[in-house]
């Protein structure tokens, strides 16, 4: 089934369109237009009819038809005869995207980063910026040193206990799952080692759990934007994202904290409509905006993904990165049947590639029988490290969540003062902020932020179907120091492309660079 909004549901995300600066129908228009490109409304979504919109927003159904008539003619609209007009993306408008299906540069098959049309200073998925480039692609932390230092040390002396054993475990070291279940347990969702299953990383995890619980052509919902390396791996699965978007942004008490909220009614809606076999939501400091879903918001996700049958996956890669002290509950908390992400990839260090799964037994046992066609399991060494980490997972936290807080502070202040054209959300937590370009700028930064010494991931490819070009995340896991240079370098990129439009238009497409 093809999702659909009602005339109410898109009167609300128009808000006050009609100001009177040009023809009511272009004003609409526009409106409309923006809404797409920036997410808000999902591509091969039927809008409402013309009469219908015309009474939600008591405009003649002239100027409804004109608004409709300019929207295919600009390639924003599609529709065949009898049917409802379906949102889509211009072909032209799409270049930016980086969801290509082609071989990736520097494969066997891809003639190397020139044939590719990759700019020197880029990079293919996975390869680390060159040297002298500061990577604001990635949004992650350098290594917690001394402490991660002594856990490998701890787990140096407990390892030949081991070496008798074949070191194949597909759930993963007892011992880290007993630590992870008990940091469930105390978090008030109780939880037994077999519960959990340990694997090498969030990202591998969400592939567990897409090959054990979905099929090609299934339906994935997603909020949108999401993280580039999820929808990633739902498009590999043969899987159908369906996005969903936030809902519009509303200025905080204070000025600069501007925050966004899920749109509860729009993913029911799409849960009851779609009925899609997962969802994949990452409610705790989301990715890319840095938002934080209140509890009564969990609550209702949980009951609607349940009226649709639908399997609820929470990445909570982000969750212990709480800058400002919000307390909410676990998802999993508020039903069994929730499969929850978890890694130290964010909180400590991406190197040690650990994570895992927490669901029931049950589905526990589906994700191990899965695993096995991906790996057999992760290596020992790591995960008796990990075990000493995750029991004590606190001791780091407050030195880097005070760390973090001062460079939000210094980025914050430093995108106002050189950037004040931008449109920052204020992140509560997580590792990095979203931000509004005043033009569809995101792909043509991108690819000459290079010549300026930065490297940069661009707005669409935390979307699909070429959304967010007007987007663009910057993160703070850097000193203030290194965030200074690069928002010089930011402001000095923007200041090219403002004085040469005809580069901005003819900068369409970024090449895939590697994004945490």
């Amino acid at each position: 089934m093809m999702s659909s909004l009602t005339a109410s549901a898109l009167a609300r995300l128009l808000g006050a369109w009609n100001l009177g600066a040009a023809p009511a129908y272009r004003e609409l228009a526009d409106v409309v237009r923006l809404l797409v490109l920036d997410g808000r409304v999902a591509l091969d979504t039927a809008l409402p009819s013309e009469r219908a919109l015309a009474e939600a927003l008591a405009v003649s159904r002239t100027t409804v038809t004109a608004a409709y008539g300019l929207l295919r003619d600009q390639g924003f609209l599609s529709s065949g005869q009898g049917s409802r007009s379906r949102t889509r993306i211009p072909r032209a408008a799409t270049a930016g995207t980086t969801m290509s299906r082609g071989p990736l540069p520097n494969t066997p098959d891809s003639g190397g980063l020139a044939a590719a049309g990759l700019a020197p200073g880029l990079a293919a998925p996975g390869l680390a910026a060159p040297p002298g480039l500061i990577d604001l692609a990635y949004s992650s932390l350098p290594a917690s040193g001394e402490l991660v230092h002594r856990a490998f040390a701890a787990a140096l002396t407990e390892l030949p206990a081991l070496l008798p054993g074949f070191g194949y475990d597909a759930m993963g070291l007892l011992p880290l799952r007993e630590a992870v279940a008990a940091r469930y347990t105390a978090a008030g969702v109780p939880t037994a080692a077999d519960q959990v299953l340990v694997t090498s990383g969030a990202q591998h995890a969400l592939n567990i759990v897409l090959r054990a619980l979905a099929g090609r052509h299934d339906r994935v919902l997603v909020e949108h934007p999401s993280y580039p390396n999820a929808l990633d791996a739902i498009r590999a699965a043969g899987c159908r994202a369906v996005p969903v978007a936030f809902a519009a942004p509303v200025a905080g008490k204070r000025e600069g904290r501007a925050t966004v909220a899920w749109d509860m009614p729009g993913l029911q809606a799409a849960l009851a409509q779609q009925r899609p076999r997962l969802a994949y939501v990452v409610p705790d400091f989301h990715n890319p905006t840095g938002q934080l879903m209140p509890d009564l918001q969990r609550r209702q996700l949980v009951k609607a993904a349940a009226a649709a049958g639908t399997t609820l996956v929470v990445d909570e890669t982000l969750r212990e990165l709480n800058l400002d002290g919000a307390a909410t509950t676990p998802v999993a908390a508020f039903s069994p049947a929730v499969v929850t992400i978890g890694t130290l990839s964010k909180s400590h260090w991406g190197g040690l590639r650990t994570g895992w799964i927490r669901a029931s037994r049950d589905m526990i046992q589906r994700f191990a029988a899965a695993r096995t066609s991906l790996d057999l399991g992760g290596p020992v060494m790591e995960q008796l490290a990990a075990a000493h980490l995750v029991r004590a997972m606190d001791e780091p936290l407050p030195a880097r969540l005070a760390a973090l807080r001062e460079n939000r502070a210094a980025l914050l202040e430093l995108l106002a003062g050189h950037l004040p054209e931008w449109e920052t959300l204020y992140p509560s937590g997580g590792l990095s902020a979203w931000c509004r370009l005043p033009a569809p700028i995101s792909t043509a930064l991108t690819v000459i932020a290079p010549d300026f010494g930065i490297r940069l991931a661009a707005g669409p490819r935390f979307g699909i179907g070429g959304a967010f070009e007007r987007y663009l995340r910057v993160p703070f896991t850097l000193p203030p120091g290194k965030l200074e240079t690069a928002v010089l370098a930011l402001r000095s990129a923007q200041d090219r492309l403002d004085a040469a439009p005809q580069l901005r238009r003819s900068l369409k497409s970024a090449p895939t660079v590697a994004i945490a």
